[in-house]
């Protein structure tokens, strides 16, 4: 029905310390929303999707703090996991939160107080108000998001080197090692790498490092 709010899809939401990139070591509130454009989340789907690496569950909205909800009472859902005091920030993730990320949202998450940074493959245009914008390009996936603050890059992607990003406008670049049973190696090739090319900086999951969610 035309007029009805936006109900926006929720996998889980939960307050942590921000474990990668420019932001790491920050209280934050994480808000990841379910789906994603470069894959269904599916393990039968993942060796067709474009991303193949995701180590993220996305599916569905059944995830601690998950499930349904218009703008402002989600962002009233995002206040209640913040402890007071600090600067309130939280970090919009997925998926692919600009699927669903909007201006109502973002006004409601202001009104609460809230800095708002986000995490995003760089497929879609990110809306007017963000206050932090990082983007994870993603293999051969078209990046139309090329400015922000942060550009985060697993590495290494074949199809996907570094040096076609180094020109963007972007304050930060960072290389992430990818995880998985090749870690070791990526972790050196991405250090002989940030070495070589020192505009661009090596990023650790320190959530990971040090078990925290």
């Amino acid at each position: 029905m035309a007029g009805e709010p936006m109900s926006y899809a929720i996998k889980e939401c939960y307050y942590t310390l921000q474990g990668e990139g420019a932001q790491a070591g920050r209280a934050a509130v994480f808000l990841r929303f379910a789906g994603c454009n470069l894959w269904s989340g599916r393990e039968i789907d993942r060796e067709e999707a474009i991303c193949r690496f995701c180590d993220t569950d996305f599916v569905g909205t059944d995830g601690p703090g998950g499930g349904r909800f218009v703008a402002e009472e989600l962002a009233a859902h995002v206040a209640s996991f913040w402890p007071g005091g600090g600067s309130p920030y939280v970090v919009a993730t997925g998926g692919e939160p600009l699927l669903q990320l909007d201006s109502p949202l973002i006004d409601a998450l202001h009104d609460e107080g809230f800095e708002i940074g986000v995490e995003t493959n760089g497929t879609i245009a990110a809306p007017a108000g963000l206050d932090w914008i990082c983007v994870s390009p993603k293999s051969t996936a078209e990046l139309v998001q090329t400015e922000g603050d942060e550009l985060k890059l697993v590495f290494p992607q074949s199809d996907a080197p570094p040096d076609q990003f180094s020109g963007l406008a972007f304050d930060h670049f960072f290389l992430q090692p990818m995880d998985g049973p090749y870690q070791s190696i990526a972790i050196a090739t991405t250090v002989d790498y940030c070495r070589a090319n020192p505009l661009w900086r090596l990023s650790l999951q320190t959530h990971k490092l040090i078990g925290i969610p």
